[in-house]
């Protein structure tokens, strides 16, 4: 399990990073164009993506008071990738870390509805990654109806192959 997670957590990391690069070097106000999705800009996704990695660590953490680091957020797109970036990387140095034991611990956390759930840390891992997936999808989608034609491939085998 730990090593699968391992391939997930780096290429997660390598295509937060590209999807990053190439949102950056866009104009800002392309960045906080209103577009149709689920989250109704480039700049409210890449926000949500680090909200959801955060939250994630700090239930996995035990913490009894989840903040979601977009309350208190105000910076650049730069900011923010450089701030998402952290937190994939954060991720992919404790899956190192981690024991077998710790990979399959189930623990218990409440969801922002305030329900409470069980589950094994390596099922929240590749929630986690998956839900990753496809926000860099929906994130693809939204560049290409802003008219960007330069979009970073982000699949899975991309990174494998260049391994």
């Amino acid at each position: 399990m730990k090593e699968l997670l391992l391939q997930f957590s780096a290429y997660h990391v390598w295509a937060n990073g590209l999807m990053l690069d190439a949102i950056g070097k866009l104009p800002e106000e392309l960045q906080h164009r209103t577009v149709a999705s689920s989250f109704d800009s480039l700049y409210k996704t890449l926000l949500h993506l680090w909200d959801a990695e955060n939250i994630w660590w700090q239930r996995v953490k035990l913490q009894e008071r989840i903040v979601r680091p977009s309350d208190n957020f105000t910076g650049s797109v730069q900011d923010l990738g450089r701030q998402l970036m952290l937190q994939s990387r954060q991720w992919n140095e404790w899956i190192g870390q981690a024991q077998e034991h710790q990979l399959q611990h189930v623990f218990k956390y409440q969801d922002s509805r305030r329900e409470s759930f069980k589950q094994p840390v390596a099922q929240v891992l590749m929630h986690m990654f998956n839900h990753g997936t496809y926000h860099r999808g929906q994130l693809v989608t939204m560049m290409r109806q802003l008219g960007i034609e330069k979009i970073p491939n982000t699949d899975f085998i991309g990174w494998a192959r260049k391994k």
